[in-house]
């Protein structure tokens, strides 16, 4: 199943449910599916069938019903929940995301694992770069809790889209940059050193961009990485400290992990 998994992966899938025995992966598009298809069906263990689903806007009717999340001292919220009670009630700062393609609302587990750690590290003054965006959260996440600067990079171009609204929903925070990139094209373009990365990902890309990611951190930094489960966390643990990352910390919660590493 992990190298199901890993397989998958490759091709960029919007979501996938597990089921007895199997996955279902969803995608963006037939021919992406299409080419996973071939690639998955050359393997004797692996049975795979193809289905068209229709749109029928069901991120907009889940995302309707979403409520602000605290974590720590920051609340997340989607804009139509950003009441004068709100502004009285939350413990600091409302950072406004609208729910859309970007992944990032502050709902899932790694997200709000992020959070906590982000607020676990000092952050006033440092250059951030936030791989994988999505909705902008942590990137936006990161400026106001002082960082000078902040860029957030995601290859889906809708992602970037949301990000950049929610930009504009918190008031355009100046030194925040959002760029349609993935993680090698940034870093061969990367013009110094970061002092702060964050990377809520998949696990097996947290291994294979391992190198990437230690590449463009400057000595001293400090790496947030989230979006991987409890049985992959050996595994991530080991890529980043084979290249002289030092485990400083990690927490848990509904079977996500987040771990923050300290570069020597």
């Amino acid at each position: 199943m992990d190298l199901l998994l890993a397989l998958l992966d490759d091709f960029r899938p919007a979501a996938i449910n597990d089921i007895d025995n199997g996955v279902i992966a969803y995608f963006g598009s037939a021919s992406v599916r299409d080419d996973a298809l071939a690639q998955l069906g050359s393997f004797e263990l692996v049975d795979v069938t193809a289905e068209d689903v229709p749109d029928e806007n069901w991120a907009e009717r889940s995302q309707a019903a979403l409520t602000p999340v605290t974590v720590g001292r920051l609340t997340i919220a989607p804009p139509w929940t950003v009441t004068d009670e709100l502004r009285t009630s939350a413990p600091g700062p409302i950072i406004v995301i609208l729910p859309s393609m970007g992944f990032g609302t502050g709902h899932h587990a790694s997200t709000r694992l992020c959070l906590e750690l982000l607020q676990r590290v000092p952050v006033r003054g440092k250059r951030v770069l936030d791989i994988g965006t999505g909705s902008g959260v942590l990137a936006i996440a990161a400026r106001i809790l002082g960082a000078a600067s902040v860029v957030g990079i995601d290859f889906d171009p809708d992602a970037i889209t949301n990000a950049r609204e929610n930009l504009e929903l918190n008031k355009s925070p100046i030194g925040v940059t959002f760029v349609e990139s993935d993680i090698q094209a940034h870093a061969s373009g990367a013009t110094g050193a970061y002092d702060l990365i964050l990377a809520n990902l998949t696990g097996s890309l947290l291994q294979r961009e391992a190198g990437v990611i230690g590449a463009i951190a400057g000595s001293g930094s400090d790496l947030i990485v989230s979006g991987f489960q409890v049985h992959e966390v050996d595994a991530v643990k080991k890529a980043f400290e084979s290249i002289g990352w030092q485990h400083e910390d990690r927490i848990e919660s509904e079977s996500w992990m987040a771990s923050r590493f300290g570069k020597q």
